[in-house]
């Protein structure tokens, strides 16, 4: 990493990108069902809110109901899964989005996802956003974030060692998980501006990326 007054340089060989807060804005649909989530179980939805970000539902659920039956977590994943699927009323792409996945059409990069299969394809199309060939879902892996499983994943079958990739995510959970699998990370928004990820940036117009001698180059302005 290199840098001046202005920018910020990292090169690397491959890609992995979180969904939701980093390519997809999908704020205001998380909202409304864990809301409705938390009021069913009377819970205080602002401590539920701070809370969602980056797992999937039935983690989320385990941390603030540890008592809980995993049955009933997992029911109530699949239901909300639905319900989220089915939403796409506010759904837009993080600025920057459609340009930055343009750049990064021809280069190694993969989509790393706490959303199932389903939920990352409504969400994509619904921002207009290319769908990544390569695709780590909530199917794909036996652990959520912050476990590093999808990461590695992702890494592992773009054939790049995880030295080599470079991350972007939004949520303290995903930054942890990029860090666990020991990769760079570019925290994208404000969630992640006080998570000291390698570097940040406010969304993606601040980002430039270009193919590079063996790899890729990353620019981050100021």
């Amino acid at each position: 990493m290199t840098a001046d007054a202005s920018a910020t340089a990292l090169t690397a060989r491959a890609l992995l990108l979180d969904m939701d807060g980093t390519l997809v804005n999908s704020d205001a649909v998380v909202e409304r069902c864990w809301r409705r989530w938390a009021a069913e179980q009377g819970l205080d939805p602002e401590y539920v809110l701070g809370r969602v970000h980056g797992r999937q539902g039935h983690a989320t659920m385990a941390l603030l109901l540890p008592d809980r039956p995993a049955a009933l977590n997992h029911e109530d994943n699949k239901r909300m899964l639905a319900q989220e699927t089915a939403d796409m009323d506010g759904v837009v792409p993080v600025p920057g989005a459609p340009a930055f996945m343009e750049a990064i059409a021809s280069l190694p990069h993969a989509l790393v996802t706490s959303a199932d299969r389903a939920l990352s394809t409504a969400r994509m199309a619904a921002a207009g956003l290319p769908m990544p060939e390569l695709r780590v879902t909530a199917e794909c892996v036996g652990a959520s974030k912050p476990d590093p499983e999808g990461f590695l994943k992702g890494a592992a079958e773009l054939g790049y060692e995880p030295a080599d990739c470079v991350v972007f995510e939004d949520s303290e959970v995903g930054i942890a998980a990029a860090r666990a699998a020991g990769m760079r990370v570019v925290g994208v928004g404000p969630r992640a501006a006080a998570l000291d990820p390698t570097v940040h940036v406010r969304d993606l117009e601040q980002v430039r990326v270009e193919a590079a001698p063996g790899g890729l180059r990353l620019t981050v302005t100021a």
